[in-house]
């Protein structure tokens, strides 16, 4: 197994990071922010090491994502009425939160297609871009764009949610109310071509395409419960109750249960937690966040090397993601697996003059 991997040492993570995350020093003015001010209109002054800078950004609440966000979270507080409960939509809330969020988002979305930590046959890779899709977290393109451009610009003024600005804005505000520079077509150029060479995810971008599939799957939960009941022989009533189970079970809380635990990784790893490594933003390692997020919340160590596939380098940092590359691999479905870097310490914490 062990030509299956490759290390990510400096040459090779500044060779990704100048492909994926372009014309972007590692030391950026970021460290060592001292105070900010909010000022009117949005404008904010921060004081650091590199000198003061103001930047005005205009930022206006998109309604068809603010309506959705408020949609989904408000089919997915039905899961507290207990007509709307069924021990099969249990299950598959506990397994889609698997396969959806561990699977689709973090192995896929993040590790193979941001990051390029890992290859795997074409038609696998897909699988696990639809499944990262069926999050409702975006198109892949443009998921990835957005998560290139924070690691191009982690924790200053172009960072698309840092917690710099406040905490509800890195959670999710930034996703209801979208900045201007951050239009799909410019972001998908500059960051995501690569994966704009692959007519899936052309054809996912296209026309909200994505929103489109999300909506199709969740009508197949509905319908497919709901008719299974009444070929059953039970009465309509009682397909109804079954099939919105899932609907609300199966989609709309596996849905909010996944958004949550990727965005803590936006918000709460870069506000509290330990660093492994002096990275030149404020990532962190945060356990809460590292089991609710299968791994993700070892963000220090992601942001020193982020081209590796393992985001936990103690031995205690418990890196469920890891564990289901690591059976990929078992199963001939990854190959190409990027290690942390071993020269990590001594790049990011040199030892000390004397």
């Amino acid at each position: 197994m062990e030509d299956q991997y490759r290390k990510s040492g400096a040459a090779t993570l500044d060779r990704n990071r100048t492909a994926l995350y372009p014309v972007k020093s590692l030391t950026t003015c970021v460290k060592g922010i001292g105070p900010k001010s909010i000022g009117a209109a949005g404008s904010r002054t921060i004081a650091d090491g590199c000198g003061a800078w103001r930047r005005t950004r205009a930022v206006s609440y998109r309604r068809d994502n603010v309506v959705g966000f408020l949609l989904v979270h408000l089919f997915a507080a039905l899961a507290f009425v207990p007509f709307f409960f069924s021990w099969t939509g249990f299950v598959l809330f506990a397994l889609g939160v698997y396969v959806y969020g561990v699977l689709g988002i973090n192995v896929g979305f993040h590790r193979m297609l941001t990051h390029r930590g890992f290859t795997c046959p074409r038609w696998f890779e897909h699988a696990l871009a639809i499944l990262g899709t069926c999050s409702l977290q975006f198109s892949p393109a443009f998921w990835v764009a957005v998560h290139r451009r924070h690691h191009h610009h982690a924790d200053d003024e172009n960072d698309p949610h840092s917690p710099l600005r406040s905490f509800t804005w890195a959670h999710f505000g930034w996703l209801l109310a979208r900045p201007p520079d951050m239009g799909s077509g410019p972001m998908t150029d500059r960051y995501a071509r690569d994966l704009l060479r692959d007519p899936l995810y052309v054809l996912l971008e296209r026309r909200k395409n994505w929103i489109k599939l999300n909506i199709a799957v969740w009508f197949v939960y509905f319908f497919g419960g709901f008719f299974y009941v009444l070929l059953s022989g039970e009465g309509v009533v009682a397909a109804w109750q079954f099939g919105v189970s899932l609907f609300v079970w199966g989609c709309a809380l596996r849905t909010v249960v996944v958004w949550h635990t990727a965005w803590s990784v936006n918000s709460l790893a870069h506000l509290w937690g330990y660093r492994n490594y002096a990275t030149p933003d404020d990532s962190r390692n945060n356990v809460f966040v590292a089991i609710l997020a299968a791994g993700e919340g070892w963000h220090n160590n992601h942001h020193a090397d982020p081209t590796s596939a393992r985001h936990g380098h103690k031995w205690w940092e418990f890196d469920l993601a890891w564990v289901t590359i690591r059976l990929l691999m078992l199963l001939g479905l990854a190959t190409n697996v990027a290690l942390p870097s071993p020269g990590l310490a001594s790049r990011f914490n040199p030892p000390a003059r004397t």
